[in-house]
């Protein structure tokens, strides 16, 4: 919940629920509920709604019973998911001050963008072990879109735009920082090649190629994406260097 406007959060959040607040059926035969306000207002506050709950409660639509099916109302899914966010928002420095050490929080929401672009469908869905694929997918794309190049992939692809060696007509470079002749720019290239790597050969062809691992728990699979993050990061702050 770093970086999040806690009390506009919460503002939305009251709101979706005051608007869409229950209003008793009035017939024998049937359980639905309708709503106290108009559905347009109510869809125009989800909107908004969805969007906060991806961030306090990212698994909010698998985790929270959907009733739709039981015919009760459209939005009980969203309303028991933003009462719960509501106590999140609230008491999350509390709950996590008594139930243990206080560390640092690590969110995919706030990694890098090609990275939780490329797994927030998967990760929402409790696929954890496809979404650091897909994200090392969307990072081996964004890295041939910004070098103009598609003809190497992944491991390959690394190897050449972190080379040492000057741009070629068929291959740009990339680089983090200037060269000034030291060790520290060397050092620095090569440690992004073989990070890079160590992040397709170890953790993205063990995931995709690999039939019947079991999925990986969640943690370490943000560990994973964690990685791929640090590498989209490299490459989104680099220079390309042409011919």
């Amino acid at each position: 919940m770093k970086n999040m406007d806690i009390p506009w959060a919460q503002a939305q959040l009251i709101q979706f629920l005051d608007l869409s607040e229950l209003r008793p059926s009035t017939s024998t035969r049937s359980f639905r509920q309708g709503n106290v306000h108009p559905q347009e207002h109510i869809v125009a506050s989800a909107y908004v709604v969805e969007q906060i709950l991806e961030r306090v409660l990212p698994r909010w639509r698998s985790e929270v019973p959907d009733r739709r099916n039981q015919s009760v109302n459209r939005w009980m899914q969203h309303r028991e998911a933003a009462q719960r966010a509501m106590t999140a928002l609230q008491r999350d420095a509390e709950i996590r001050e008594r139930l243990g050490e206080v560390a640092p929080d690590l969110s995919a929401a706030t990694m890098h963008p090609w990275v939780w672009e490329g797994a927030r469908a998967l990760w929402q869905s409790g696929h954890y072990r496809e979404a650091v694929s897909a994200a090392a997918r969307k990072v081996n794309a964004e890295t041939q879109n910004k070098v103009g190049f598609r003809g190497v992939s992944e491991t390959r692809l690394f190897q050449r735009v972190f080379s040492l060696e000057p741009a070629k007509p068929d291959m740009s470079r990339l680089r983090l920082m200037a060269d000034d002749g030291g060790d520290t720019y060397r050092n620095v290239h090569r440690g992004a090649m073989a990070f890079a790597e160590g992040c397709y050969a170890g953790i993205r062809n063990p995931n995709s190629h690999e039939d019947g691992l079991p999925e990986l728990p969640e943690h370490e699979a943000l560990e994973q994406l964690a990685a791929f993050s640090v590498l989209a990061r490299w490459v989104d702050s680099a220079t390309v260097h042409q011919v």
